[in-house]
């Protein structure tokens, strides 16, 4: 039935890569089941349950916006085969993304610029490749969310450069109205075995900022282990979010109540590279959450510094050799736990 969508490559992901790069027009195809399927661009499919009737819940997630974080491509491509080989009754509207196509072919995590610093309009006035990515890939989600108007979520699947001292973690974006995750989202984590929450304290260009902010979407990025190469990943250390993923494409009842504890920080500084005397004093192999005591100076230039507060803080992140005027880093303050 997806021949017509993925022409003879096996599967979505092949055929992504194999395009990655080029336009080409949408295409569609029905499931024997009434599961509508129309790939929008290369790597952007929209899936649809049978029935035209209105649902409560509409979901868009995507993997791959950097193109060296494959665990969760590869997790996305698999819910993709369970969807059209009809063993998952897909029950609500999908909108799946594979991020930045040509960077995975490279498997590097951009071409040009960072893709993930281009949405909420940090796109303007640019035209390389990552640029015009970030604008469709708003455009589709935008438009998604038009034909969809009922409750929006987006969960945007990431893998971290960096070894982290809790593996798996997500980041809700700021929206400036003190707004925070609902217990609904909150078991969700913990069904997917993401036990730690970051809130983010300032606006950012952030495709799951974007999704929160311009389309009202509870939104989350979610960092999900360590960079592997294709092949090279143990997607079993993904099961429970793929299990809950299932679920919600169900639209089906968590099985049993979430369990445990969702450790709660909140972000109090945001480290940017100032320049060429920007120092970052952290070890190259710092773990992410790695800890620093009261007063410990973490980065300085000629005229100005950071310091940890009266409280211990975290850090995650820290890349000292990203291009001026970009994050280097986030410092993290733990908050009660949920």
């Amino acid at each position: 039935m997806s021949a017509g969508l993925f022409d003879s490559h096996p599967h979505w992901l092949a055929h992504t890569l194999a395009h990655a790069g080029q336009a080409a027009s949408a295409a569609t195809c029905t499931l024997g089941k009434g599961i509508r399927v129309r790939r929008a661009a290369i790597g952007i499919l929209e899936l649809l349950p049978p029935g035209e009737a209105s649902q409560s819940e509409a979901l868009i997630v995507s993997a791959g916006i950097h193109g060296n974080e494959t665990a969760p491509v590869e997790l996305l491509n698999a819910l993709v085969d369970d969807i059209l080989s009809e063993q998952l009754p897909l029950a609500i509207p999908l909108l799946l993304i594979l991020g930045n196509p040509e960077a995975m072919v490279l498997q590097q995590r951009f071409v040009g610029q960072n893709l993930n610093r281009l949405f909420c309009g940090a796109h303007q006035g640019q035209d390389d490749m990552e640029a015009q990515r970030a604008r469709l890939i708003e455009t589709a989600c935008r438009e998604f969310a038009e034909r969809h108007p009922g409750a929006l979520c987006h969960y945007d699947l990431h893998t971290a450069i960096r070894p982290s001292l809790r593996e798996k973690f997500a980041l809700y974006p700021y929206c400036g109205n003190g707004k925070r995750p609902p217990d609904s989202q909150k078991n969700f984590l913990l069904e997917a075995e993401v036990g730690t929450l970051l809130l983010q304290h300032k606006m950012a260009s952030t495709f799951s900022s974007y999704t929160a902010n311009e389309l009202a979407a509870e939104s989350f990025t979610l960092e999900l282990g360590k960079v592997h190469p294709f092949g090279q990943n143990d997607l079993s250390r993904l099961s429970a979010l793929r299990a809950a993923l299932t679920r919600r494409f169900c639209a089906q009842a968590a099985a049993t109540p979430a369990t445990g504890e969702l450790e709660t920080f909140e972000v109090v500084h945001e480290i940017i590279n100032t320049g060429p005397s920007f120092r970052l004093h952290v070890a190259d192999d710092a773990a992410n959450f790695s800890s620093f005591p009261p007063g410990t100076l973490i980065w300085e230039d000629e005229e100005q510094g950071y310091r940890v507060g009266a409280q211990a803080e975290a850090i995650v992140f820290p890349n000292p050799s990203v291009p001026v005027g970009q994050r280097a880093g986030l410092m993290l303050r733990s908050l009660q736990s949920r």
